[in-house]
């Protein structure tokens, strides 16, 4: 079975932790759209890891993970990743991992150029600086260097000194900023080809035959359903669609392929940066939230907001990613909570919404309606079976799936690897 999780509100819902469950029990792991932009946590044991490239199921003995090409791959960046796991006794070799020779690279005048249209901005977006935006921007504007084309010294040539003429134009006459040598570029990036020479291939032919070898395949996005960059809170959004369609463009997997979408969803809600946020807490509960649930971006280390669960947003991301299942993630933060608010629609000007609104001043200004429930007030993180969770707890589940009108599979009560209830 090929199975899809997807972040199903802004990010951070836990998919790190839930992918690296489900990926036991999977052949392959492939991750298709985002850069190093974002990052999954994973604890097993007494030990952390944090992942913004490399899927977290390269942790299970034997399973092969795939960098497939709707990603953009900072080459640096992803060698220090494998390096870093290697410095903890896990070897990365090309068996295990593979990535999509279509990748486009994040080249060091895209990192720049983030920071740099953001200080120009009066709406800023919040980017976290990785130069994912800019790279995005390049492929889209047929300009982007590739994976494959740090194998191919001359082609790497060719495209690297036409960007240069373009972007130092751009950091001197519009930014006033110094520009980039091409000398020092282009040796670094050619260092980076023949170090990533072997994990690179044709991903899509791999997949497809893993596909009729009947190999079982998990698709895991970044980010979130609501910062896909067609349905998410435009423009505070990221640069891919990191919607459950996005794994067809982002790995050469046909649709007929994919057998089930599991929406990874918090038992409240959190968001990076900037943008709307109708169900943001008041300051004293949010630092109370953060700091329980330990909501600071495993990136950046920029703290998270905090709120109640949105289920008009949920639900409008149910409808977009064609979801099966849920996974209701950090459940055991809501522990010592007398109350608990669940928003079922928006008001603004007199008008109920019970759809997700697209009109931007809509839903940066309404109001959430909420319904309230009791909270359980004691521990839930040794519980192993949902029948065992206390009944409020078991309540707000019901609550949560009648609204969203989709099952609940899992339930994580914890950080730790064997924290979870299967439902």
């Amino acid at each position: 079975m090929n199975l899809v999780v997807v972040g199903s509100q802004w990010g951070d819902e836990g998919k790190g932790k839930l992918i690296d469950i489900i990926s036991k029990d999977t052949d392959i792991t492939v991750r298709y759209q985002g850069g190093n932009n974002a990052g999954h946590t994973v604890v097993v044991g007494n030990k952390e890891y944090i992942f913004h490239l490399l899927p977290s199921a390269i942790l299970h003995k034997g399973k092969v993970c795939v960098i497939g090409n709707g990603v953009v791959v900072d080459p640096k960046a992803l060698l220090q990743e494998i390096s870093d796991l290697e410095k903890k006794g896990l070897k990365v070799t090309e068996k295990r991992f593979k990535v999509s020779d279509r990748c486009h690279v994040v080249m060091p005048y895209h990192r720049v150029l983030d920071g740099l249209r953001e200080t120009k901005r009066k709406n800023k977006i919040g980017t976290t600086g990785r130069g994912i935006g800019p790279c995005y921007s390049d492929k889209v504007t047929r300009c982007g260097i590739r994976l494959v084309d740090l194998l191919n010294p001359k082609v790497l040539e060719e495209k690297l000194k036409d960007n240069l003429l373009e972007k130092n134009e751009i950091f001197k006459k519009v930014y006033g900023a110094k520009g980039y040598s091409f000398d020092s570029i282009y040796n670094e990036y050619l260092g980076y080809g023949k170090q990533l020479k072997k994990y690179i291939c044709d991903t899509v032919i791999y997949l497809n035959e893993a596909i009729d070898k009947k190999k079982s395949i998990l698709f895991e996005g970044a980010q979130g359903t609501f910062l896909d960059i067609d349905f998410g809170t435009y423009p505070f959004v990221t640069s891919s669609n990191s919607i459950v369609g996005g794994v067809c463009s982002g790995t050469g997997v046909g649709p007929t392929k994919i057998d089930k979408a599991i929406a990874c969803v918090k038992a409240y809600t959190t968001r990076v940066g900037e943008g709307p946020f109708p169900t943001e807490f008041t300051n004293r509960l949010k630092d109370d939230i953060r700091k329980k649930g330990k909501e600071y971006g495993a990136t950046t280390g920029r703290p998270r907001r905090c709120g109640w669960f949105d289920s008009v947003l949920v639900r409008y991301s149910v409808i977009l990613n064609g979801i099966d299942e849920l996974a209701i993630m950090k459940l055991d933060v809501l522990d010592d909570l007398e109350k608990i608010k669940i928003c079922t629609a928006y008001k603004y000007k007199g008008k109920i919404y019970k759809n997700f609104p697209t009109d931007f001043e809509v839903i940066a200004n309404a109001k959430p309606i909420y319904e309230e429930m009791q909270g359980w007030k004691t521990s839930t993180t040794g519980i192993r079976e949902f029948n065992k969770l206390p009944v409020n707890a078991r309540k707000y589940v019901r609550r949560l799936e009648k609204l969203l009108k989709v099952a609940v599979k899992y339930v994580s009560i914890g950080s730790k690897r064997d924290q979870i209830i299967v439902c």
